[in-house]
């Protein structure tokens, strides 16, 4: 019997993805699980560790982007219907050419492109800010997740109107853990538990002090655990090393070492977000920490490095200062006067959090609206068949 079957949309996302940061693997995770949810799609997925994204996401393709010559990715590009380009921080000096180059090539093979919940920034070469602007230029849809993001994409001559959305991750779900995890960890429950998170300085994050935060983070840590009875929990939100190392280069530092862990299981986003849930507090810099605490509503003091983790704060209506304004005595006062009024903080994210997350679900709708839009939700194959899907 011959039936007109559905054909699904081919749509890439290319990003910072690869298992590395758990930050952008809860973003694929978010907008994969999104997509699914509403209509089928074939994903394909450009990715620094194609078999990881394959076993985590399980997506139609995983491409290994980064060994991918400019034709291969060319090829790939050229099988999309539509290209998702984000989320995420991935617009700075230094990476933002080599993230685009799937995005230029979509242009130049009239595939369309949405700019997918971004961050901008620091982009202080006259030339990527030229690149930028002329890419982004030219995509369907530009969204981004943060204020600061927004400004600097209009400051530097992006044509297209920039929506203000939110991060995808805003959206995810706790995935279950192992029953005995916390206890595999070596995490005395019978101990407040305050979670803490590092990040090391690179092309997104210039201008870190490593010397002045690893001292800050130290007394803070030692202050909570006298002051409190509570053990430090280190968050590594980057499976490589860097956290690994930053955290301990911190406990260090520490008098109370013997109070302070370093996560050592391998856990997918979701998982990270559950272990949170376990927490008192929370301590940190990197801006995904930050949102599970929120997502837990657990009440956190960050130290705000870029304009994303500003961005964040300003969205929840958190006043703290920049890193690079704090000292330890300015840190334990905040610390200390947050312990105190937690409930009252912990309300405060609640309430705020809902506003966040339906700006989130914004960019998902405005993705199916440009589907549709282009008729990729209605084009059908001529094939014998049993059945078809209906879309």
């Amino acid at each position: 019997m011959t039936r007109r079957t559905p054909i699904r949309p081919r749509i890439g996302i290319t990003g910072s993805y690869g298992g590395l940061n758990l930050g952008d693997e809860a973003i694929l995770k978010s907008i994969i699980t999104q997509l699914r949810a509403t209509m089928p799609v074939d994903i394909r997925v450009f990715s620094r560790n194609a078999e990881d994204t394959r076993r985590r996401h399980d997506v139609e393709q995983a491409l290994p982007v980064r060994d991918m010559s400019r034709a291969e990715a060319r090829d790939a590009v050229a099988e999309l219907d539509l290209l998702i380009f984000g989320g995420g921080g991935i617009l700075y000096d230094g990476e933002a050419e080599l993230y685009l180059r799937e995005v230029s090539l979509a242009h130049e093979l009239n595939v369309p492109v949405i700019i997918y919940a971004v961050s901008a920034g620091p982009l202080r070469s006259r030339t990527v800010r030229e690149r930028v602007a002329e890419a982004l230029s030219k995509a369907a849809i530009v969204t981004v997740r943060d204020r600061p993001g927004r400004r600097l994409l209009e400051d530097i001559g992006v044509r297209r109107e920039v929506l203000l959305t939110a991060d995808p991750a805003l959206l995810l779900d706790p995935a279950p853990l192992n029953g005995d995890a916390l206890l595999r960890e070596g995490l005395d429950l019978s101990r407040r538990l305050v979670g803490f998170s590092v990040r090391e300085p690179g092309p997104a994050a210039p201008e870190i002090d490593v010397a002045h935060y690893h001292a800050l983070l130290a007394n803070a840590a030692d202050f909570i655990v006298d002051r409190w009875q509570a053990n430090i929990v280190f968050v590594p939100m980057e499976r490589g090393q860097m956290d690994v190392q930053h955290s301990h280069a911190v406990i260090s530092r520490m008098q109370n070492a013997n109070h302070a862990t370093v996560l050592k299981g391998d856990y997918s986003a979701g998982q990270v977000l559950s272990l949170i849930g376990h927490f008192q507090f929370c301590v940190g810099m990197r801006l995904h920490f930050l949102i599970f605490s929120a997502l837990q509503h657990v009440p956190f003091i960050a130290l705000p490095y870029s304009p994303k983790v500003t961005g964040l704060l300003q969205d929840l209506g958190i006043d703290v200062p920049p890193l690079d304004n704090v000292n330890t005595g300015r840190l334990l006062a905040l610390i200390d006067q947050s312990w105190d009024s937690r409930a009252t903080l912990k309300e405060h994210i609640a309430q705020r959090l809902p506003q966040l997350q339906d700006r989130a679900r914004e960019t998902h709708a405005l993705l199916v609206q440009l589907i549709r839009d282009l008729g990729l939700h209605r084009r059908t194959d001529t094939a014998n068949t049993q059945g078809s899907c209906p879309f």
